[in-house]
């Protein structure tokens, strides 16, 4: 049924997606959910997390006049994680009719390292 070209086909194939399968950062630690609040309302929404990796985030959307007829929801949050190499980014954001605004800040390094 299977010539020899094609049982070594299949058997890369087979290498292939087990090696495919194998956990790319096998030691990398569970990441847990310190804190976690969404509230959402007819004006607006707020969330925020924070995970024990130092990953954070806080957002909160309410409702916005722009004309007489339109409206819509004006965002403004900020976020931040911890890079592998242990520097801190932090991003802080405006979104509304006029698109995404961020502001981007990095600290040298996590202060839980």
């Amino acid at each position: 049924m299977f010539t020899k070209n094609s049982d070594k086909v299949l058997c890369a194939l087979v290498l292939i997606a087990v090696a495919a399968a194998v956990p790319q950062q096998p030691d990398q630690h569970p990441v847990y959910i310190l804190r976690q609040d969404s509230n959402v309302h007819p004006e607006g929404y707020t969330f925020n997390f924070e995970t024990s990796d130092g990953t954070a985030r806080q957002e909160e959307g309410t409702l916005k006049q722009i004309s007489e007829d339109h409206k819509a929801i004006e965002v403004k949050g900020s976020y931040k994680y911890v890079a592998p190499d242990g520097v801190v980014y932090a991003v802080t954001f405006t979104a509304n009719e006029h698109g995404f605004q961020p502001q981007e800040h990095v600290e040298q390094h996590d202060q839980h390292q």
